[in-house]
């Protein structure tokens, strides 16, 4: 994504960036929110959430990856097991 879009990204700036990410967001909630769901649909909506949080993540100087392996460190952080056996609630 850095590669493809960083430049185009930058010119447009953090919060254009932002409203794009948002408008995805909509998109999917759009796309969840039907009597028949459109996995095609939904699925290209997930897959386009993912690269304007990335064109964000490129932004600001963040590596998701990073970030997502010490948020969530391969097991619950509550209960500290994998799979998570928290109670449902």
């Amino acid at each position: 994504m850095y590669d493809l879009y960083f430049p185009r990204d930058q010119k447009r700036g953090l919060y254009r960036t932002f409203l794009w990410f948002i408008e995805e967001v909509g998109e999917l909630s759009t796309a969840l929110n039907q009597d028949n769901l459109n996995k095609p649909t939904i699925s290209e909506e997930m897959a386009d959430i993912i690269a304007w949080l990335t064109s964000l993540a490129n932004l600001l100087e963040i590596d998701l990856e990073k970030a997502l392996k010490t948020k969530y460190p391969n097991k619950c952080l509550k209960c500290g097991h994998k799979p998570c056996i928290c109670e449902s609630g």
